[in-house]
C-alpha cells in the first residue's frame, strides 16, 4: 500500500518523524543534563526542542492520518497503524503537559517530576518508533503498492530452508 502523501515519489510521514523523534530524545538528554549540574541554558534549550518537536509531531501525525484511514480494516496492518498512532498520540500529551507545566514558570528548567514524565514519554515513543518500523519495514505500509497488509509479526521466528534468500 502506497503512501497517500508523497513528494518527489517518498512517502511524506517518514520524512518528518525524525525530527519530533530528535527533539524530544535530546529534550530529555539536556533536562537531566541540566539537572545533574549542567549548564543552566540547557532547561531552556530543552523547553524549545520541547515546542519544536510538538509542532512537528502534530505535522507528522497529520501526515500519518492520511497513511492510517488508507489502511483496510480487518488487516495487522490496521491494528499495528493504531497501536503507533494511539502511543504517539500518548507521547504528544504527555511532552505537550510538560511544556505547559513550563511556560509561564520561572524557570524553564525541569524538575525530577516532569523528568519522570518525560522518560516515560520517551520509552512510549520508542515502542511507537518500533511499530512505525514494523509497518514500514514488515507490512510495507506507505512504501510497498503490493504490501502484505497480514504479514506476521517481525519478533515471530521463521523458518528457513537451506538456500532461501531473504
Amino acid at each position: 500500500m502506497e503512501s497517500r502523501i508523497k513528494v518527489l515519489g517518498h512517502p511524506v510521514h517518514p520524512m518528518l518523524v525524525m525530527f519530533p523523534v530528535a527533539l524530544l530524545v535530546t529534550a530529555v538528554l539536556f533536562d537531566i543534563i541540566d539537572t545533574v549540574g549542567g549548564p543552566d541554558f540547557l532547561g531552556e534549550v530543552a523547553y524549545w526542542n520541547i515546542t519544536v518537536g510538538l509542532i512537528g509531531g502534530l505535522l507528522a501525525a497529520a501526515a500519518g492520518s492520511f497513511d492510517l484511514l488508507a489502511i483496510p480494516t480487518g488487516t495487522r496492518a490496521k491494528r499495528v497503524g493504531l497501536l503507533h498512532a494511539g502511543a504517539n498520540l500518548v507521547v504528544i500529551l504527555l511532552f505537550a503537559a510538560v511544556w505547559v507545566v513550563r511556560l509561564n514558570a520561572d524557570s524553564r528548567a525541569a524538575g525530577g517530576a516532569l523528568i519522570a514524565i518525560e522518560i516515560v514519554a520517551v520509552a512510549i515513543l520508542g515502542i511507537s518508533a518500533w511499530l512505525g518500523g514494523e509497518l514500514v519495514d514488515r507490512l510495507g505500509v506507505g512504501v510497498d503498492r503490493d504490501a502484505d497488509l497480514n504479514a506476521p509479526s517481525s519478533l515471530r521466528p521463521t523458518t528457513r530452508r537451506i538456500g532461501d534468500v531473504r
